[in-house]
Formats: structure tokens, C-alpha cells, sequence
């Protein structure tokens, strides 16, 4: 089956070209035919590192010699890079590349604004019952998700939250959607399950078992994005390496680790991923935010067909976004009163 997306500039229903899909279809049919070592054995953190050495770090053969075509061909803007283009002759290069973000990627500066975090393809939903939001544990369990016994659990229950897939050909470099204070940053193990949809829809709460990143953030505070907390969270995937946090005040100069008591400033480079496909997901207090309703609208696109929506039973239709462009905004105190 065909899994489309609505491309949020022009209103046009796109079909994804997915990347390995037949043999991410193999393998997950087989886990459910077969279950056991072999697909633990795939999605191991092991065997995810070498299949991503094999897939991004040879530069030998045909791709070295005709990686701009190769680029171009995957649907990659070559003019938003940062760094010539015709040295990056792996994979590897290719997916880590810097682009002109302050210039390319413009971000609305009211303090309400809350921003996109990847390039990437977006489902927001709520984790009340809200029958207009309402996919509650389709992707996730929260309790799983930040950690069982972990004391955030309470603050983001009934909240929202937006779910922002990452394509191979995406840029892969994560920025902050809010500006705050970091509260917490903690990793928890896991696997590394593809983020293709097929392989979603074939494990449940996919994203919560998938090694991840959690980074609280308060942003309740002065220059703060006034939303409350906000949990980033950064979830590795098939051939992930590792999740890389380097926070970077202005362009990408002087990354820093992030840790426990830092400012950061939304919209600028927080992290990346090395490399392939991946996903972000960003949890809200119950109340402080509203999604953008061009976002909400297409969820429910009567056009647009989907695996997410074959599977779950009624349209769930992802939006195509851009790291720092607007996908919410902060509820004014009286309105939430």
C-alpha cells in the first residue's frame, strides 16, 4: 500500500517514496511469523552500527563518483548546503550536512511560537480523550516512553504531543522547538526498530521501545517560550549510531553537550543523528499550547491515503514541515483560566 503526506506549502497530497521498503516489510512480516532471535539480532544495537557502516560510510564505487547526481536524485536541495556538496561522498556526509538555516529555514519570532524541530513528516494528537486528537498509544506509551517510576510521567499526562518522522533524505540535524531552561537530560536503552511506517504499525508502541533521548525543558521562565515543560525526545532508529547533542548558541560554532541547568534558545541546532531515519517526539503540558490547524485539518484529509490510516482505522494523515516553522503556539494564562 501507498503512504501519503500533505506538503504543507502547496496543500498537495505527495506519495512517499520509502526507502528499503521491501526488505523493512520482510523483516517485520517475519518478526510477526517468526518471532525471536533473528529479528532481535536486526534490530540490536550491534547489527544496527554495521548495516549503517555498509549503507553510509563506504565511499567506494558508484556513489563516490556520482554523489551530487545521487543527491539530487533522493530529492536533496544541493543549494541549502552549508559545505560543498561535491565532498560529500558517503552516505554518512550526506546525512549530517549543515545547511543555511538563519537564511533557508525562517523562524516566526513571536515568544508564542513554538517551532518545528526537524525537517520531517508531523502527526500532533493529544493524550487526553479528546475525540478530535484522540490516538492516545498508537505510537507510544508515555509511561514507557519517559520511563517507568520516572516522576515527569505525571507533568505531561493528558498533555499533547507531535510526532515528527524523519525521511533518510531529510536533514538530519535536530533544533530546539522552545526556549528554556533544561530541567533534565537523561538516555534510555532500547532497540532500534525501523521508522518506516510498516515497521510502526507492526510493533506496538514502537517509539517507546527504541533507544531515546529525553531532555526536559522549562520554559516558564525569563526569555522562555512560556509553555510550561516541554519534554524533547530524540528516538534513534534502524542503522542510528548515535544520537549527538551540540547545542549551538549561533550557527553551528562552539557546540556544546547539553546538560542540566543550560538555556537554550529555540530554533537553534540542538542535535543530530548519525545517520538514517529517525524521529523526534515533543510532549506538552495539558493546556499550553495549540496546534496550528492547517496541521489538525490534514490529519483527517478525506484524499490522502496512509498505512497509519489503513491500520488505525480512520485518517491519520501526516503533515510535511520544516525545522523552525511554526506548528503551535502558547494559550495565553486568561484563556487557560
Amino acid at each position: 500500500m501507498i503512504h501519503q503526506y500533505i506538503e504543507r506549502e502547496t496543500g498537495a497530497i505527495r506519495t512517499e517514496k520509502l526507502y528499503r521498503d521491501r526488505m523493512i516489510r520482510m523483516i517485520y512480516n517475519t518478526r510477526r511469523e517468526r518471532p525471536g532471535l533473528l529479528f532481535r539480532a536486526v534490530t540490536s544495537s550491534y547489527t544496527s552500527r554495521i548495516i549503517g557502516i555498509l549503507n553510509y560510510d563506504i565511499a567506494a564505487g558508484p556513489f563516490a563518483r556520482n554523489s551530487l547526481r545521487e543527491m539530487q536524485s533522493m530529492g536533496m536541495d544541493l543549494e541549502e548546503c552549508l559545505d560543498d556538496p561535491r565532498r560529500m561522498n558517503t552516505m554518512r556526509k550526506i546525512f549530517e550536512r549543515k545547511i543555511k538555516y538563519d537564511e533557508l529555514r525562517p523562524m516566526n519570532l513571536e515568544c508564542s511560537s513554538i517551532s518545528s524541530p526537524a525537517d520531517s513528516r508531523l502527526i500532533a494528537g493529544s493524550l487526553s480523550a479528546n475525540p478530535l486528537l484522540f490516538i492516545k498509544e498508537k505510537f507510544f506509551n508515555l509511561e514507557e516512553l519517559l520511563g517507568f517510576k520516572n516522576t515527569w510521567i505525571r507533568t505531561f499526562s493528558g498533555g499533547d504531543f507531535a510526532v515528527f518522522r524523519l525521511t533518510p533524505e531529510k536533514y538530519h540535524w535536530n533544533h530546539s522547538p522552545v526556549s528554556g531552561i533544561v530541567e533534565d537530560i537523561y538516555e534510555i536503552g532500547g532497540a532500534y526498530n525501523s521508522c518506516n511506517p510498516h515497521a510502526v504499525i507492526s510493533i506496538e508502541n514502537s517509539y517507546s521501545k527504541n533507544r531515546r533521548c529525553i531532555t526536559i525543558i522549562n520554559t516558564d521562565v525569563p526569555g522562555g517560550s512560556q509553555a510550561g515543560y516541554v519534554a524533547m525526545i530524540e528516538v534513534a532508529a534502524l542503522m542510528i549510531g548515535r544520537i549527538t547533542q551540540a547545542y549551538s548558541e549561533t550557527g553551528y560554532s562552539s557546540p556544546q553537550k547539553v546538560q542540566r541547568g543550560m538555556f537554550i534558545r529555540r530554533g537553534q541546532p540542538k542535535s543530530y543523528y548519525s545517520p538514517g531515519s529517525s524521529v523526534d517526539i515533543v510532549l506538552f503540558e495539558k493546556g499550553r499550547i495549540r496546534f496550528s490547524e492547517d496541521i489538525i485539518d490534514n490529519l483527517n484529509h478525506p484524499f490522502a491515503m496512509s498505512r497509519f490510516s489503513r491500520f488505525f482505522g480512520k485518517p491519520l494523515i501526516e503533515t510535511e514541515v520544516k525545522v523552525r516553522s511554526e506548528i503551535a503556539k502558547t494559550i495565553p494564562c486568561r484563556s487557560r483560566k
